[in-house]
């Protein structure tokens, strides 16, 4: 089947059965649920106070910056995910190379971009946590939830970076076939298509006025 950019010719029907089997949907499945679990590990308890304390602090080391990053771009993440999985729903049914091109180079660009992003708040929380002091959560509350946030970041580089490399073959990939033309031109508009003036003229010549034509009579 020729493709262009990784699918096929536009109009196609949807299978969601070859669509979520893909390498690239699972991914994108997989860095949603990452986000997820991130963004609720924190959220739920990256938070505790101490006996005597009623505020609550970040359990990152009382940095309420390193919450507010996990929290932040687990939340993002999240919604990168929902509209790139959109995305690859409609590819399929675009017909521009060129509008391909773009939302190829678009998947490569967010995915790197988030591949560094989750290797900055691995490195981020890991620092965090490991010079958190023990007298400020002595029951270590939410230290699983801790541990966890960190872990997913840590996979969620390789399933942003995974995906980059994915839209990278893509990229490469291009344009197999000549079905896709980058600019869609109207037929009834285009020149070539149109019957030239000449023409036009031997056409009106060979009917009448009432717009029967001629006919060779031999009388």
């Amino acid at each position: 089947m020729e493709q262009a950019y990784g699918a096929g010719k536009a109009g196609g029907t949807f299978d969601p059965l070859t669509f979520f089997q893909q390498p690239q949907t699972i991914l994108r499945i997989v860095s949603w649920i990452f986000s997820i679990v991130i963004f609720g590990c924190i959220a739920n308890e990256g938070y505790t106070n101490r006996a005597e304390e009623e505020q609550e602090f970040c359990i990152f080391n009382k940095n309420q910056n390193a919450c507010n990053y996990g929290v932040g771009m687990g939340a993002l993440a999240f919604l990168c995910c929902a509209a790139f999985l959109a995305l690859d729903v409609y590819f399929p049914q675009i017909s521009s190379i060129k509008d391909r091109k773009k939302a190829v180079l678009a998947d490569i660009g967010a995915s790197a971009f988030w591949s560094f992003m989750w290797f900055v708040g691995f490195c981020f929380l890991a620092n965090q946590w490991q010079v958190a002091k023990p007298e400020d959560n002595p029951l270590n509350e939410g230290g699983d939830a801790a541990r966890a946030a960190i872990t997913f970041s840590f996979f969620s580089i390789f399933t942003w970076g995974g995906q980059a490399f994915l839209g990278y073959q893509r990229y490469k990939l291009g344009s197999s076939s000549s079905l896709f033309s980058q600019d869609y031109t109207d037929p009834s508009q285009d020149p070539a298509a149109a019957p030239s003036t000449a023409d036009n003229a031997d056409i009106e010549a060979s009917y009448d006025g009432t717009g029967v034509g001629y006919q060779n009579q031999d009388y």
